[in-house]
């Protein structure tokens, strides 16, 4: 790695992969970063298609085996966009060839994978983040800070939704997602989204009671073996209560997380389909005018005068991937990030094996330290 260059690998080429891609094209000119990503190498399930997206995306190498990626001695960062089950062996493959790495959510798909992730990452000493950009959006950063300033008082409520309605055809295939290689369903899929925002907002959470449901059993004759639908009482560590629903059967909705967050003086209340604006109310000043007022994301609120000189002209989902791609870079390079390393990841991950076995113990289940 070089102090003017950082070589990037790719591991799957689909929405998320062609995500980073962009970020990695984007994040230098955006940020003025010194240290500027080379399109090293780039892998896919065959040949044909790893040569066809290298050259789409522009990659100088094309593979189609994950390994030669990882084994490339260029290849200083390697990013993960592959399916769930494969994190744990790409990552835990890159770590072990000294590379740093940037790895799509959830961690894994299993309780014992995370760990071994997370304990590959502590013995390479490799900077590791995983993907969850929507705590790069300028509104939930300056929400964050609002909380820290006390503008709200002390909190003691927060409420998260996510839904979209991807599975919500009762007529759709059966895909990938229905099958339990996936992961639990709504839970990993969905909830560690609004819990990573959470966990910025208003910090970890200490024990949970969790119902899930399928609202469809079966398609074309095959049984369904995730659940789509969530929802969590949760108790958090600073003693505030919660309540988290997530959803992937919800028609209308495409891309909806949803977060209201009530203190001692006021709430804030934030809709990803709006993700350019939050709204605040507070108590103070005549109640006879008081109400909840939107706030428009602007320069004011970093990083969005890295793209746009003016306010409310609106930041998309690519943009917070390229947020995220700085914030990475900083990390490499020893400065302050603001990433959901492996540790948090991790401890998100347990939240998520909590609520699992809650609903299949039906009873509240603490989620460790």
């Amino acid at each position: 790695m070089s102090k003017d260059s950082i070589g990037v690998g790719l591991v799957g080429t689909g929405f998320m992969g062609k995500c980073h891609a962009l970020a990695w094209n984007a994040v230098a000119a955006t940020f003025g970063e010194t240290r500027r990503p080379r399109l090293v190498h780039l892998a896919e399930a065959d040949q044909n298609l790893a040569d066809s997206k290298a050259a789409e995306f522009g990659f100088a190498r094309a593979s189609g085996d994950w390994r030669s990626v990882i084994a490339d001695p260029e290849v200083d960062v390697v990013s993960i966009a592959a399916p769930n089950p494969f994190h744990a062996e790409m990552a835990c493959a890159a770590f072990e060839a000294g590379k740093h790495v940037w790895c799509e959510k959830p961690m894994a798909t299993s309780r014992d994978d995370a760990r071994r992730m997370l304990d590959a990452q502590r013995r390479a000493g490799r900077v590791a983040a995983l993907g969850y950009n929507y705590i790069q959006n300028p509104a939930i950063r300056q929400m964050e800070a609002l909380i820290q300033d006390g503008v709200i008082g002390a909190v003691n409520h927060v409420r998260l939704e996510m839904d979209e309605d991807f599975m919500a055809d009762p007529d759709a295939p059966f895909a990938f997602k229905n099958g339990a290689s996936s992961g639990y369903g709504a839970l990993d899929d969905f909830a560690v989204h609004p819990l990573s925002i959470l966990w910025r907002l208003t910090g970890p959470v200490s024990s949970v009671m969790t119902d899930q449901a399928k609202p469809y059993a079966s398609r074309e004759g095959r049984p369904v073996e995730t659940h789509e639908i969530a929802t969590s009482l949760l108790r958090l560590r600073s003693g505030a209560s919660g309540l988290l629903v997530a959803n992937r059967a919800a028609w209308g909705r495409k891309g909806r997380i949803a977060v209201q967050v009530f203190g001692s003086k006021g709430t804030i209340a934030y809709d990803q389909e709006r993700m350019n604006e939050f709204q605040l109310f507070t108590r103070e000043g005549d109640e006879r005018a008081q109400g909840f007022r939107t706030v428009l994301t602007a320069p004011a609120h970093a990083p969005y005068g890295a793209f746009v000189p003016a306010p409310g002209h609106g930041l998309g989902f690519n943009d917070l991937k390229v947020i995220e791609a700085h914030e990475l870079l900083a990390a490499i390079d020893g400065r302050p990030a603001r990433i959901v390393d492996f540790e948090t990841g991790f401890a998100i991950e347990e939240v998520v094996h909590a609520m699992a076995r809650s609903h299949d113990e039906r009873r509240w289940v603490d989620c460790p330290a």
